[in-house]
C-alpha cells in the first residue's frame, strides 16, 4: 500500500474535502431512465463509491436546453426542477459511502441529432456537417446564445439544490462551448467570431450565469483540451492560451484537461484511446497547465494501473487522476489497493467495449451496470457443493471463479495445455494483444481460490460422472463454423490464420459473416505480413458490430496495408482451378455473380457450439439441461440439490451455448454460478 500512499492522500478544494485523489470523469453511461438518474445509474456509481473511490462524475454529457437532446445517448436532462429530488437521493447514497459526487453540463451544439428528443435542429457557431453526429447545425443566433446560457445557470442551480458537490462545463470533444473556441467550427464575424477574444466570449458568459446562479462558494469546473490534435483547429498553443483566460478570470475551481476532439470516427478512436495507445497518453497536456497555473488540475485518459496513476500524483503532473474506464472494470480499485492486494484488481485491457454504444458495461466484468441482479463482490453459497466445469475459456474460468468464490469445490478440465480459450486466439492480432490480460486475471483468480486444474484433459461423460458432481458446467466452446456454402473443404477460418496453424498466402481473400473482430483482425494480421487482403462481408461495412472505439483503429491500420473492403456481399460457393481457389460472390441487393481466383480463402462465420459432451450427459442429468430463466434473470436462487442418487445438475455456458463473444460468454456464468 506505501508504493500508492500518495494516491491516498485527500485533496480539499473550496469547502470540499475529497478523501482521496482517485476519481471516475463524467462519461456517456447511457443508464438515464427517461432522462434522470434513476436507480441503475445511481448504483453504479454507488458501488465506486463503497469500492473507495473519491469523486465520482456522472451525467457526461448532461443536457442544459432542448436542442442538446439528452435521449440520443440515454442521458441526464439538467433542463427543469423534476431532476433536483433524484438529484438529492443520489447525492444521499454516494455521500454515505463516503466519495463526492459531481455532473458534467453541457450543450452538445452541432454534435448531436435532429430526429431525437424534441426533434430541433442543432445550433453551431457556423452551420457545418458534424461527421460524427452526421448531421448539420443551423447558424446559432443571439436570441439562441441568452436563452442556452440561462439554461447552463439553471442547471448548475439545479445541482447545488439536489445536493451535489460541484459541476463542470464541457468544453471540449467539439461540444457548443469549444465549438465557439475552434476556428475549424466558427467563421462567424459578429462579436462572436473572428479575434480570439470574441470566439471565447460565449463560454465567459456562460461562467458568469453559472456564477450568479450558484455563487462563488460553490464549486465549478470545466473540461478542456490541450490540443485538438485537428487541421485547421485549435493547437496546442491556442489551447494553452484558452486555459490561462479561462482560469485566470477566477470563475472556475478546477481545469479537467484532455487531448484531441471528436468531430468524426478517428478523431473518436484517438481521443478516447484503447489498447492501441501507451498509458497515459494525454498526461503531458495536463502536467503543463498544472506546472503553469495555480489551479487544481484534474485528468484522466487511459490510466488504468495504479502504477501510472501514482505517477501522476507523485510527480507533481496532476491533483486528481481519473481511472474511469478501469473503475467500469472494477469499482473497487481503491478498496483491493488499501487491502493490500492489487493482484485481484480486475484490470481495465483497452477494449473499448464500454464505448459500443450499449452502455458503460465492460468486456469482462458483466456485472458493472447490473448492480440490481449481480454482485461485485461473490459471496459464500448457501452449501458447499462439488462442481464441475469443463472448458478452460473464458465462460469457463469465470464459472470456476464464481463457485470457488461461492465456497464449493471446484474442478476445472481444459483439453489444451493452457487456459483461456478463444482469447488467446484474439490476443494474436498485434495491438491487440492486451486481450490477453483477461485470461492472466481469470487464471490468477481462479488458482488463488484453489480451483483444482486439470491441464491437457478432456474428460469423458463417464469421468465426470465417477466425480460425482452436484453440477456441471460445460464451457466447451465452439469450433469454426465453415457451413453454408458449397466447395467449404476449400476454405479455412481466421483461426487457421491467428492461430499460425497457416501462414497467410501471397493473395487471400476473406469473407465475414459475423462482423465481429474476427474477420478485420484477420485481415489487418495477413495484410501487415505481406498478403494482398481482400475482405468481402454480408454486412454494409466490415467490422460492423465492432465497437466504435475500435472500429476506427482496424481500418486506419488496414487501409495503411491496402486491404481492399468489399461490401454487401455473400459466398455462394468456392471451387479450385489449377492451383487457384475461386469464391463465387453474389450482390445482396442485385443478386449479381463476381468471382475471386486467390490463393487462400479464409471465412468467418462465428463457431458452431460443440454439444457432443452436452448431449451424452444430458440424460443422466436431474434437470435434463433446464435453467430457471426467472431465477437466472433476477438473480434469485436455482433449485440445487445434493447429489445422494448420484444425479447431477447440467449446464452449459458461452460459445456452447451459441457463437457470441467474451462479454456474453462471462455474464453466461457469472450469472448462473451466482444462483448456487
Amino acid at each position: 500500500m506505501t508504493t500508492y500512499a500518495s494516491l491516498l492522500k485527500p485533496f480539499r478544494i473550496k469547502n470540499l474535502t475529497i478523501r482521496n485523489r482517485i476519481m471516475s470523469t463524467s462519461h456517456a453511461d447511457r443508464f438515464a431512465d427517461g432522462g434522470m438518474p434513476g436507480e441503475r445509474l445511481q448504483l453504479y456509481h454507488t458501488e465506486k463509491a463503497k469500492g473507495g473511490i473519491g469523486l465520482t462524475m456522472f451525467g457526461g454529457s448532461s443536457s442544459v436546453a432542448p436542442d442538446s437532446p439528452a435521449a440520443w445517448w440515454s442521458g441526464i436532462s439538467l433542463e427543469n426542477d423534476s431532476v433536483i429530488p433524484h438529484l438529492q437521493g443520489f447525492s444521499k447514497r454516494v455521500h454515505d459511502a463516503g466519495a463526492a459526487l459531481m455532473v458534467q453540463m453541457t450543450h452538445m451544439g452541432r454534435r448531436t441529432r435532429w430526429d431525437t428528443g424534441a426533434w430541433l435542429a442543432p445550433v453551431s457557431p457556423t452551420p457545418t456537417r458534424d461527421h460524427y453526429a452526421r448531421s448539420v447545425a443551423r447558424e446559432i443566433e443571439e436570441w439562441d446564445i441568452r436563452r442556452i446560457i440561462k439554461g447552463f445557470g439553471q442547471a448548475a442551480r439545479r445541482c447545488k439544490e439536489g445536493g451535489l458537490d460541484g459541476v463542470e462545463v464541457m468544453a471540449t470533444a467539439q461540444h457548443l462551448v469549444d465549438q465557439f473556441w475552434s476556428p475549424s467550427t466558427n467563421h462567424r464575424t459578429d462579436k462572436y467570431g473572428g479575434s480570439l477574444e470574441n470566439r471565447m466570449r460565449f463560454s465567459f458568459e456562460v461562467l458568469e450565469e453559472v456564477r450568479r446562479q450558484v455563487g462563488d462558494d460553490y464549486i465549478v469546473g470545466m473540461r478542456l483540451s490541450g490540443d485538438e490534435m485537428l487541421e485547421g483547429g485549435l493547437t496546442a498553443d491556442d489551447c494553452f492560451t484558452i486555459i490561462r483566460k479561462i482560469v485566470g478570470s477566477g470563475l472556475i475551481d478546477f481545469a479537467n484537461v484532455y487531448g484531441g476532439q471528436m468531430s468524426d470516427m478517428i478523431s473518436y478512436a484517438m481521443h478516447l484511446p484503447g489498447m492501441i495507445a501507451p498509458s497515459a497518453p494525454f498526461l503531458y497536456l495536463a502536467s503543463a497547465v498544472k506546472a503553469e497555473m495555480d489551479i487544481p488540475v484534474f485528468h484522466a485518459t487511459r490510466i488504468t494501473d495504479l502504477a501510472t496513476a501514482a505517477r501522476a500524483i507523485d510527480e507533481g503532473h496532476v491533483d486528481m487522476i481519473a481511472m474511469t474506464r478501469a473503475h467500469i472494470a472494477d469499482p473497487y480499485i481503491v478498496t483491493k489497493m488499501m487491502e493490500g492486494r492489487p493482484e485481484d484488481i480486475r484490470p481495465c485491457v483497452g477494449a473499448s467495449y464500454c464505448l459500443s454504444g450499449r452502455g458503460a458495461i465492460c468486456l469482462h466484468n458483466p456485472a458493472t451496470g447490473r448492480e440490481e441482479s449481480l454482485p461485485q463482490v461473490i459471496m459464500k453459497g448457501p452449501a458447499r457443493l462439488r462442481i464441475v466445469v469443463v472448458g478452460g475459456g473464458p465462460a469457463g474460468m469465470e464459472a470456476a471463479r464464481v463457485s470457488a468464490s461461492r465456497g464449493h469445490e471446484v474442478i476445472l478440465f481444459e483439453a489444451t495445455d493452457r487456459l483461456g480459450g478463444q482469447i488467446n486466439l484474439a490476443a494474436k492480432a498485434d495491438w491487440r494483444e492486451g486481450l490477453a490480460n483477461i485470461a492472466r486475471w481469470l487464471e490468477g483468480q481462479v488458482r488463488k481460490l484453489g480451483v483444482d486444474v486439470r491441464l491437457g484433459h478432456a474428460p469423458t461423460s463417464a469421468e465426470i460422472k465417477a466425480l460425482k458432481p452436484a453440477i456441471v458446467i460445460l464451457a466447451t466452446g465452439g469450433s469454426p463454423n465453415l457451413d453454408g456454402f458449397e466447395g467449404n473443404e476449400h476454405a479455412i477460418s481466421t483461426w487457421d490464420i491467428l492461430g499460425g496453424r497457416i501462414s497467410p498466402a501471397e493473395n487471400v481473400l476473406i469473407w465475414d459473416d459475423s462482423g465481429n473482430e474476427a474477420g478485420i483482425s484477420c485481415a489487418e494480421f495477413a495484410s501487415k505480413r505481406g498478403a494482398l487482403v481482400e475482405l468481402a462481408t454480408y454486412d454494409k461495412f466490415a467490422g460492423e458490430e465492432v465497437p466504435k472505439g475500435n472500429l476506427p483503429i482496424f481500418m486506419r491500420e488496414s487501409y495503411k496495408h491496402d486491404v481492399v473492403f468489399t461490401p454487401d456481399r455473400r459466398l455462394k460457393k468456392i471451387y479450385s482451378e489449377g492451383n487457384k481457389h475461386v469464391a463465387v460472390l453474389e450482390n445482396v441487393y442485385t443478386g449479381q455473380q463476381e468471382e475471386r481466383a486467390v490463393e487462400q480463402i479464409v471465412v468467418e462465420q462465428g463457431t458452431k457450439p460443440n454439444r457432443q459432451l452436452y448431449l451424452e450427459l444430458k440424460p443422466d442429468s436431474r434437470n435434463l439441461g433446464e435453467v430457471d430463466l426467472d431465477a437466472l434473470i433476477a438473480g434469485r436462487p436455482q433449485e440445487i440439490v445434493n447429489n445422494s442418487d448420484g444425479t447431477f445438475q447440467l449446464f452449459s455456458v458461452g460459445d456452447a451455448v451459441v457463437s457470441r463473444n467474451i462479454h456474453a460468454a462471462i455474464y453466461d456464468s457469472i450469472r448462473l454460478c451466482n444462483t448456487f
